[in-house]
């Protein structure tokens, strides 16, 4: 049996997306800068956050990105990403970044909560209380056996 086209979108975006987060939260335990761009130890420090801090937020990046690839955990990986890029967009913005480096945030930031909705179990017509999104939604929630 294939999968719906839509399922196919999704899936795609969640491997594009994690890739995405590889690179770029891999890039936070890097001590160097990429390109023109100086280390995320200089730049979280400039936004006001310890340096440190890149660690975390990388860190979050890099399980997120294991995450979205594994269609049963798709909803775990938007949990954690969701208020990791709705700081960095706050950030940019607080920090009136140029606009090339601040766009990247906001979009991601929208296809991940489109990966939060259509990943979460329960089925939005009929409110929260009913759960019955998916055949694999129930199948997950029911557990073994």
């Amino acid at each position: 049996m294939t999968e719906p086209r839509s399922s196919r979108i999704i899936t795609v975006l969640c491997w594009l997306l994690a890739v995405s987060f590889v690179l770029g939260g891999g890039a936070k335990f890097l001590p160097v800068g990429i390109g023109d761009w100086p280390p995320y130890s200089e730049r979280f420090v400039d936004w006001g956050y310890p340096s440190w801090f890149r660690f975390l937020v990388g860190g979050i990046e890099l399980v997120a990105a294991v995450l979205l690839v594994m269609p049963r955990f798709r909803l775990v990986a938007a949990g954690l990403l969701l208020p990791v890029l709705y700081g960095a967009v706050v950030t940019h913005i607080i920090n009136s970044d140029p606009v090339g480096d601040s766009i990247a945030a906001p979009v991601v930031l929208v296809l991940v909560a489109i990966i939060a909705w259509v990943s979460a179990p329960w089925d939005w017509r009929r409110g929260m209380g009913s759960v019955s999104a998916s055949p694999r939604a129930r199948g997950a929630l029911k557990g073994p056996g």
